[in-house]
């Protein structure tokens, strides 16, 4: 099983349709779930994936338009009806926060479920910080106050040579600063270089989302280097006065952000419901960024295999 898996529950932008729900995905990082974005049929989606309620723990909404985040009420409220203990932190906007929290005051009224409100403003920052990864909000250029969504997993220790290890009678309570990089120090006072008891750590991965904004390269700049970007594409470059108009992006652009970002995989989504075949968004973004992978419902990519 994968440490660090995206779920893709919906892949379209503001109107449902037959084949796609309106944005949402979900991280699973070692076993803890968070939720990027909430729109419509996000809960029902999570249910079909074998998604369990029961390990989400957060849940970070880049704006506040309808296909973003008009699923969480009803996600939040069956999530209090079903008994979840604990709590459950929404990241959001800060000028999401009064109303969504109006919202599941009323709603949401059994007391084993807290449900916590944590705002991100002005150039964002760091939300999120776990043993192993980081989460961070950057802005987004949308026409209304956006953000994306950076994972980012922190340096993993490195691998002990068993056999070496043995050799040299590393005692049991060194080994952990080995992990970390620390020489050893035998009784006689020689020194045994890290390098001949472990080996490289596995690399550690990232993942940015980035829906909805328009084409600009400080959104590149955010992400740079990442593993698997995220980027929406909701027109094709016949539509860029369109796109540039109600703040969106064409897949050209998709691919160029990919390229500036020097981004190892891109996958593109949020289509427009004038598409049935997307083929040709996948083509215009694969024009200048070749690694393209094509969002769809139910999808599911393990980062450790990227």
């Amino acid at each position: 099983m994968s440490d660090f898996q995206l779920n893709i529950l919906g892949c379209g932008s503001a109107t449902p349709s037959p084949k796609r729900n309106p944005s949402s995905q979900v991280i699973d990082y070692r076993r803890r779930l968070m939720m990027i974005d909430c729109g419509e049929g996000a809960q029902a989606t999570m249910r079909r994936m074998g998604l369990a309620f029961n390990r989400l723990t957060h849940i970070f909404i880049s704006h506040m338009h309808g296909d973003h985040c008009l699923g969480l009420p009803g996600l939040l409220s069956t999530l209090a009806l079903h008994g979840k203990e604990g709590s459950v932190t929404v990241v959001l906007p800060e000028s999401g926060v009064r109303i969504m929290k109006e919202i599941t005051d009323y709603f949401c009224r059994e007391p084993q479920l807290e449900i916590i409100f944590q705002p991100v403003s002005g150039e964002g920052g760091t939300v999120l910080e776990l043993p192993s990864l980081t989460v961070e909000a950057f802005p987004l250029y949308h026409r209304i106050e956006s953000y994306g969504y950076l994972f980012r997993e922190k340096p993993k220790q490195r691998h002990l040579k068993g056999d070496m290890v043995e050799f040299y009678n590393v005692p049991v309570a060194m080994r952990p600063l080995l992990k970390d990089g620390a020489d050893f120090v035998t009784d006689d006072g020689r020194t045994i270089e890290n390098r001949l008891l472990t080996r490289d750590p596995d690399p550690s991965r990232s993942y940015a989302y980035c829906s909805d904004t328009m084409f600009d390269e400080r959104v590149a700049n955010a992400v740079s280097g990442v593993d698997l970007l995220y980027h929406e594409a909701t027109y094709d470059k016949s539509l860029a006065a369109e796109a540039r108009k109600r703040g969106h992006s064409t897949a050209l652009e998709a691919g160029k952000i990919a390229s500036l970002a020097k981004a190892g995989k891109l996958v593109i989504g949020h289509y427009s419901k004038r598409y049935n075949d997307i083929e040709p968004l996948i083509s215009e973004a694969a024009s200048v960024f070749p690694n393209v992978i094509a969002a769809s419902d139910g999808l599911k990519i393990d980062l450790d295999k990227l």
